[in-house]
């Protein structure tokens, strides 16, 4: 079997892919852009030893441990939380309409 080249970009959004969620794992974000896991497992392992892993943090918000939460710091926290999660959902579409491109380009028709 030849072995498959995928371009730098595509890498990097495999392993911000992810990275970007705890629950998620190689298995299963492989099985979702078509990339073995053990491949997704060496480029996160190359990215996280060339200090390129978890280059964009993603938000989550913390509460403060102590003292009562205006209403407006509740509102500031949950919209700062929406928002990380729209720059994870774009982030996870721009990677998968990347990948249909790279490998609808791969066929022979």
């Amino acid at each position: 079997m030849a072995m498959k080249s995928y371009p730098p970009e595509f890498k990097a959004d495999a392993v911000a892919l992810y990275l970007s969620d705890p629950s998620r794992t190689y298995a299963s974000v492989g099985r979702d852009l078509g990339v073995h896991p053990e491949t997704l497992r060496l480029w996160v392992r190359g990215a996280r030893a060339n200090g390129t892993a978890g280059a964009e943090k993603k938000g989550r918000v913390e509460e403060p441990a102590s003292g009562p939460l205006s209403s407006d710091d509740v509102l500031e926290a949950e919209n700062k939380q929406l928002k990380a999660r729209i720059r994870e959902l774009e982030l996870e579409r721009d990677i998968l309409r990347k990948a249909a491109k790279y490998f609808a380009g791969e066929t022979n028709w």
